[in-house]
């Protein structure tokens, strides 16, 4: 029979639990790199392990220094990225700009625990082949007012799984896709960390 002061020390130590958390990125880790010092003290989600899809010296020198197993691994499409995750008891994975797609198999052992960043307000500007400049080219293309992010859970289709949070920003008339870059990059390291905090917590609770 489980008691009520049972249930409260069970709860005490699933809070005490520390989430580990795993970064996948393809670019120069900008992101990753804000993501890291926003939980280098955090009291119960540390970041163990990044993993990317290109040579990356400043980002191993740089999880070099803060202890974080850093890794470039030949592709996600064998089992070489879950093999790590497995490895190093990963908890959830962040895609800090990682361009590759998740084969269902990685998605299936990590169900709804997966978040990406998508630099646009979706539904709209995503899909395959929508990432990084082009995404903001077609942006300052169209005649839309606004562009922002979108933090999303990721499943087996590009940019189709729950959306977790927006953040949008009012365009200038016109912009181009340097200055919408620039505008949702602030966004993205304003909020991604933060959304990221919130949604790992509520996880636990």
């Amino acid at each position: 029979m489980i008691t009520r002061e049972s249930q409260q020390m069970f709860n005490f130590a699933l809070t005490m639990k520390r989430i580990r958390i795993a970064l996948f990125i393809s670019g120069n880790g900008s992101n990753a790199r804000n993501i890291i010092n926003y939980f280098e003290n955090h009291a119960q989600i540390s970041i163990s392990l990044v993993l990317s899809s290109a040579e990356n010296g400043l980002m191993d020198g740089f999880c070099r220094e803060r202890a974080i197993l850093f890794a470039h691994p030949t592709g996600i499409e064998g089992d070489t990225y879950l093999k790590f995750c497995q490895e190093e008891e990963i908890d959830w994975v962040i895609l800090a700009g990682y361009l590759k797609k998740i084969p269902i198999d990685f998605i299936n052992a990590f169900p709804d625990r997966i978040i990406n960043i998508h630099p646009a307000l979706l539904p709209n500007f995503g899909g395959k082949g929508m990432y990084g400049k082009h995404v903001h080219e077609a942006v300052a293309k169209s005649s839309v007012r606004f562009s922002g992010i979108t933090i999303h859970l990721v499943n087996e289709e590009f940019d189709k799984g729950k959306m977790l949070a927006q953040f949008a920003v009012l365009l200038t008339n016109p912009s181009s896709a340097q200055e919408i870059e620039g505008q949702v990059r602030s966004l993205e390291i304003a909020h991604f960390p933060s959304v990221i905090d919130s949604v790992l917590l509520d996880s636990i609770l």
